[in-house]
């Protein structure tokens, strides 16, 4: 593990600049629980200004909503302690499955809005009547704490959101422009994706995250709709680049060599593209006009349908290129450079759908709320006077990590480092607060564990560990204006709090044994539905919607594959099943407007794929295509090319792209496909219809 750097330890000291400012401003106005407004500090503390801004806002929002509640439930039901623990259960796990159905950061209001109604109504229920005051005084030290935390982190050496986002762009970039060189080059030039290039999607997710905070930046307000039309661009370049890397593939297979001329093309771009972030914009055109001269206008062959169709891909990828290039220098600069023209203006940029699994998910919101009245339960029956501090951490972990495949281990590390918060608070308050006796003292002997913590938050792999821990530990300090503690009374809130925890990790182990298998079968299984049904004619109009979704897809199946031993979910190749629904969808725009026979003919080729998708989502395997869909896209080139125009040629692309997919390793059709004089009834049977 690397030494923290100056920004981690920067970060560090205004986050604690923040909270002592909070717990200082709290006491000063004698406020029943200023540790509240210290712990808000560190929820919300973020490296970047932007980040923080948001997530402050989301709190407070969630808080305000989570208080209200508590004022308007625990006054109704204070005499009913079983409907009181359903409402809460309820509302607790609804709200989850709202939180879990917003896939950006202002997820957390419903989140945190679900779990603040058990923090602020349970350790209450005995005294109803301080309710509202309880609400009223969580609600202004948690705003009291955002506040502070979002004015030290815009006025004291503040970092963008704008400089974190460039910084993402420009490294995806580079991998990109890595994957492209291998492609032209030769060395990627491969039929499937390698499972470390399909990981790109995947990586478009930590864009998606920065980009929903660019607008709570004021340095970067301006380019919203860039960054987001940099995101379309880049989930573009992916299935792209996929298929180029098929086409050149095929056909280097079928002729060892490729052409000089053609060669020299392809080395051209690849040096290009192999700049990465550092290419300019204004050679594109060039490349595209030395593209466009290269490729063949009626091709007369398999070989030629297939070279046409390479520097058709290679086109569109330079012409995103440098789109990509233009909104970068934008996002840096932070404001537009004037209008901006793109040079890839095809209507298929990916558009922002989103997959969810609304099963698991219904499913992990069910399980909290269960777990929630379980602990109720026994808190009723048992009579237990710290019973509520259970059943709120209880709700708390089981929230927390809902969303994820496996969330006991987190919740059991969880469970433990409370432990140890629990351990450093006990040392604080019987062996140090008593020696302090002053505001100034309080800061020096606070220093040390929390600038600590404080150098793990920016770092992702500890962010969670260094962020609860802290919480944790003001939490249990639980600073008041007077020094005022029982031993007897921090000994029974710290074991239910723990006895709480511990409670969510057996349950969540008992009824969520499955880790991420099932979940990256059921991706893989909508995915092949949703094609099914793209073939069938249900989505036709849906190309950027389809898009995204299956991108999206991917980038949930791709971590998924890499922490688990599956050989047959690992021969998915997430971007060829991209290419073939922006093929089928290409497909069924197309037929409207051709000739009875190719048409006829197209219809059977999407049909066939509709039933072999079909298979694939009842049968959760990778079935092989059948011949007989080979010889219906053989016989459909064939009579695609009696179309003219760009529609014939969009037609014929589209059937390439299906028969590469589908048939890799078979070779392609013998002969020309020069057109035929016209077309006569009985030469061509089109295959069965799939059953609907």
């Amino acid at each position: 593990m690397t030494l923290p750097s100056r920004r981690d330890w920067l970060f560090s000291g205004k986050a604690f600049l923040a909270s002592m400012l909070a717990l200082y401003i709290a006491l000063a106005f004698d406020l029943p629980r200023p540790y509240w407004a210290m712990a808000a500090v560190y929820v919300v503390a973020n490296p970047l200004a932007g980040a923080t801004s948001s997530k402050g806002l989301y709190r407070a929002l969630g808080t305000l909503i989570g208080a209200s509640a508590a004022v308007l439930f625990v006054p109704v039901f204070v005499n009913a302690p079983e409907l009181l623990s359903l409402v809460v259960a309820l509302w607790t796990g609804c709200l989850l499955y709202i939180s879990m159905l917003d896939r950006t950061p202002r997820s957390y209001v419903f989140m945190l809005a679900g779990y603040s109604l058990p923090l602020i109504a349970l350790p209450e229920v005995g005294t109803p009547a301080n309710i509202f005051d309880i609400a009223l005084a969580r609600s202004e030290e948690i705003i009291i704490g955002i506040t502070c935390a979002s004015v030290v982190g815009a006025v004291v050496f503040p970092t963008s959101v704008g400089t974190a986002l460039a910084a993402r762009i420009a490294g995806w970039l580079d991998d990109a422009a890595s994957w492209a060189g291998e492609i032209l080059r030769g060395e990627g030039a491969l039929p499937v994706t390698p499972l470390r290039r399909q990981k790109l999607a995947a990586d478009i997710a930590g864009l998606d995250l920065i980009i929903s905070q660019l607008s709570y930046d004021a340095a970067t307000r301006d380019v919203v709709a860039h960054a987001r039309e940099l995101r379309g661009r880049l989930l573009m370049l992916l299935p792209l680049l996929s298929s180029l890397a098929d086409r050149l593939h095929a056909l280097k297979a079928q002729d060892g060599e490729l052409p000089t001329d053609f060669a020299a093309v392809l080395a051209r771009a690849a040096d290009w593209l192999g700049r990465g972030r550092d290419a300019d914009p204004a050679e594109a055109d060039a490349l595209i006009a030395a593209m466009k001269a290269q490729r063949p206008q009626d091709p007369g062959d398999w070989d030629e349908l297939i070279r046409a169709s390479a520097l058709d891909r290679l086109g569109e990828i330079v012409a995103l290129w440098s789109d990509c290039l233009v909104l970068k220098a934008d996002i840096e600069r932070g404001q537009h450079a004037g209008p901006w023209r793109p040079r890839f203006r095809h209507r298929r940029v990916v558009g922002p759908a989103r997959h969810y699994d609304f099963g698991l998910m219904l499913f992990s919101a069910g399980s909290c709320v269960l777990a929630t009245l379980a602990a109720c339960a026994f808190w009723i029956a048992s009579g237990w006077t710290n019973g509520g501090t259970a059943v709120m951490m209880s709700a708390v972990a089981c929230s927390f990590f809902a969303a994820m495949d496996r969330p006991a281990p987190f919740i059991r590390t969880m469970a433990v480092w409370s432990g140890v918060s629990l351990v450093v608070s006990a040392v604080y308050l019987f062996g140090i607060l008593p020696l302090v006796h002053d505001f100034e003292m309080l800061v020096l002997v606070f220093a040390p564990p929390f600038l600590l913590l404080g150098l793990m938050i920016p770092r992702p792999q500890l962010t969670m560990l260094g962020m609860l821990v802290a919480v944790n530990t003001a939490s249990f300090v639980a600073m008041q204006n007077r020094y005022s503690v029982d031993f007897a009374t921090f000994a029974n809130e710290g074991f239910a709090a723990l006895a709480g925890l511990t409670f969510a990790f057996a349950w969540t182990v008992a009824t969520r044994p499955f880790g991420v298998e099932i979940a990256a079968r059921r991706l893989a299984r909508a995915g092949w539905a949703d094609l099914a049904e793209t073939a069938a004619g249900r989505n036709r109009d849906d190309h950027e919607r389809l898009a995204g979704r299956m991108l999206d897809r991917l980038g949930q199946l791709v971590p998924r594959l890499a922490a688990i031993e599956d050989r047959e979910l690992a021969r998915v190749d997430g971007f060829a099943e991209v290419r073939v629904g922006f093929n089928i969808v290409e497909l069924q725009k197309m037929r409207r407007g051709m000739g009875f026979p190719a048409r006829a003919a197209v219809d059977s080729v999407l049909a066939g794929v509709a039933a072999l998708y079909r298979e694939r989502a009842a049968r959760q395997s990778l079935t092989a295509p059948p011949d007989a869909l080979c010889d219906g896209i053989d016989a459909a080139l064939r009579l695609a090319t009696r179309e003219e125009g760009a529609e014939g040629r969009r037609t014929l692309d589209a059937l390439v792209g299906l028969r590469r997919v589908f048939f890799p390793g078979t070779p392609g059709p013998a002969g020309g496909f020069a057109p035929q004089e016209r077309f006569q009834p009985g030469r061509f049977q089109p295959m069965p219809m799939a059953a609907e």
